[in-house]
């Protein structure tokens, strides 16, 4: 029989108030409400929830709700081992995330999709959105996330059989989600899964008792909580743990559970519980009933894939010892036979290998030694075969890992020279002569008795100097905080430095979000400052205009243009002026480099610099400098 889980007094009442309810946004609301708990305990009835919901947001469209119900049916579709339809989901759900989802939303739903991944054995993908999900909680930092994202990198370095990775992964993951005040239901299910691997990793390693302890842990909450979509296999575990410590009693009782329970889909669960099940009755010499449950186990194979011949190989070889230990040894070197076939056509080299040595100890026994001899053979061949495939399936993997890890070096030294060049670059942003200029002016504000001037030019200068202070330890600050920091950055030239020679405007396209889009801090000033030193310093009424426009999904395209004297007459100046020179090697130079460096890490990024000409092309009308910036989304948390 199975668990009866009661139902939670807040379910019950959520569900009392959505048949009452004729308002179509609460009823998405409570709807939305019970998917989230039956999406971990009761799929079926999640779908029908899904079901509905879909059907409401046809007369009633609602982004936010679309987004919950994609999310939650690629949830749900992954349990039920429909990753394709799982990752098609998912991918849908990401086009309304990039512009609708908080931070959270995002990090969750990268994680989740990388669990889909990891089925797939697209490990690469995985990866990626793995590193997407960990750039967001740096900047967001959550401990619930970040747990669930170390948990699904203990799988990957599981699968790469890097298990003391693994192990130090899994635990850390388990420790931080033990520091949570309260427990969610996908809390429990990540736990389970972090206790899965532990498990499987003890019983690769022969730690059977440890793998016993940890997949009963997985049994007690999956039992205690309701989340039985995926206890078939829970149960397997359990019970494969115990019958290879010979407690053949403890395992029947899980393979029957794995049997019994209807919300885990899977019949390959089903069918592995009663093969071995099947294997506990033949060691108990209860050959009638072993040969019924080899059968069943067959047949839900079968049903499942017309070429699962791994699996048809392994009941065919439990087949024939059945048979030779009864004495029936024409069928059993039948079945014998129909294992080696099925082997071959996977060219399953250690099931070949194990089959053969079942073989050679059946015609050992006959007295055929001569076959018992062959078969050793064929034994010892298969087995070196198979040590070949599992040392270049190593190699491979090893040369993955490699490649993975120099990816991460890579990326980190690019980070921390991108760092580097920003400190410096920061340390020399502010041109000495435009801060003697605008403190010299608030002086003379302040000796002239223009105290509304004084204070008022007195706050945005210090405020320029905060934000300079402020931006030096961020990679990334948004949009709109580069624009502030520009803004005051030109106003003060303007009114302490110039007085009010130069003209400045900033344009910034409607199709930019300014407030979620993050770009390099304080990449633009150098190129704005060089417009002034260069283009500027001598021309009346000069004009500096910064303009903003998306180039495409991933960047924006900044010009800033100037009036002034163009680059020929510039270098002329700058050849008599030492200041000058200095002042270009710290300044645009120094940027060039970091925009370099982003360039490798994301192609595209560029400097373009363009010469004005009047309408004949013969006289200096200015410097334009395009410059092609790399954009991250960096919404903020909601809570």
């Amino acid at each position: 029989m199975e668990s009866v889980i009661r139902k939670p007094n807040h379910l019950r009442y959520l569900e009392q108030q959505l048949n009452q309810q004729m308002d179509p946004y609460q009823r998405l609301l409570l709807r939305d409400q019970l998917i989230g708990y039956y999406t971990f305990t009761e799929y079926r009835k999640a779908q029908k929830l899904l079901a509905a919901q879909m059907n409401e947001l046809k007369t009633f469209p609602h982004p936010d709700f679309r987004l919950s119900y994609l999310l939650h049916t690629a949830f749900i579709e992954n349990q039920r081992y429909n990753y394709y339809l799982a990752e098609m989901l998912f991918k849908q759900a990401f086009d309304i995330l990039d512009e609708r989802g908080d931070v959270k939303q995002q990090a969750e739903a990268y994680i989740d999709y990388a669990g889909t991944c990891i089925n797939l054995n697209h490990m690469d993908l995985a990866t990626v959105n793995l590193d997407k999900a960990s750039k967001l909680l740096e900047v967001f930092p959550d401990t619930r996330l970040e747990a669930r994202l170390i948990c699904r990198e203990g799988y990957l370095n599981l699968l790469f059989s890097s298990y003391a990775k693994a192990i130090e992964l899994f635990l850390e993951a388990d420790k931080l989600i033990n520091t949570l005040t309260q427990l969610n239901l996908k809390d429990y299910y990540f736990l389970t899964l972090i206790h899965s691997g532990l498990g499987r990793i003890y019983e690769r390693n022969d730690e059977i008792h440890k793998s016993i302890k940890a997949y009963e842990k997985v049994v007690d909450w999956c039992e205690s909580k309701g989340m039985r979509t995926r206890l078939s296999w829970h149960y397997l575990n359990v019970g494969n743990s115990y019958m290879n410590i010979q407690k053949d009693d403890k395992a029947a009782e899980y393979f029957q559970k794995a049997i019994k329970i209807s919300d885990d889909i899977s019949q390959s669960a089903r069918a592995g519980a009663y093969a071995n099940l099947g294997y506990c009755h033949f060691r108990g010499h209860r050959y009638d009933e072993a040969l019924r449950l080899y059968n069943r186990a067959e047949q839900l194979y079968r049903e499942k894939s017309a070429d699962d011949y791994t699996n048809f190989s392994v009941v065919e070889s439990m087949k024939a010892r059945l048979f030779a230990m009864t004495g029936k040894r024409k069928r059993a070197e039948k079945h014998f036979v129909k294992s080696l076939e099925y082997a071959k056509k996977r060219n399953d080299y250690k099931q070949l290998s194990t089959v053969c040595k079942e073989i050679a100890a059946f015609y050992a026994d006959q007295g055929n030694y001569e076959d018992a001899y062959n078969y050793l053979l064929l034994h010892d061949q298969m087995r070196e075969q198979h040590a070949e495939a599992v040392n270049r399936r190593t190699v491979t993997e090893l040369e993955v890992k490699y490649d993975a890890e120099k990816k991460k070096q890579e990326a980190e030294l690019l980070r921390l020279q991108s760092a580097e060049l920003q400190l410096k670059a920061l340390r020399s942003q502010m041109n000495p002569h435009f801060m003697y200029n605008a403190l010299n002016s608030i002086q003379n504000f302040i000796t002239s008795n223009e105290v509304t001037y004084a204070a008022k030019y007195l706050a945005k200068f210090a405020k320029l100097m905060r934000q300079s202070l402020d931006y030096s330890d961020m990679e990334i600050i948004s949009l709109e905080a580069e624009i502030e920091f520009l803004e005051n950055y030109l106003l003060i030239n303007q009114k302490l430095r110039f007085q009010d020679k130069i003209n400045y405007e900033i344009v910034v396209d409607d199709e930019i979000e300014e407030d979620i889009m993050g770009v390099p801090t304080m990449i633009v000033q150098p190129y704005v400052e060089n417009a002034i030193e260069h283009g500027l310093r001598s021309v009346q009424n000069g004009t500096v205009r910064v303009s903003f426009k998306l180039f495409d999904e991933n960047t924006i395209l900044c010009s800033v243009e100037d009036n002034g004297i163009g680059r020929e007459r510039a270098r002329e100046n700058q050849m008599r002026d030492e200041h000058l020179q200095k002042h270009k090697s710290k300044g645009t130079s120094i940027t060039e480099r970091r925009l370099e460096i982003l360039n490798k890490s994301k192609k595209g990024v560029f400097v373009k610099t363009i010469d004005l000409k009047d309408e004949r092309g013969e006289q200096a009308r200015g410097t334009r400098v395009e410059v092609k910036i790399p954009i991250e989304i960096i919404q903020k948390s909601t809570t």
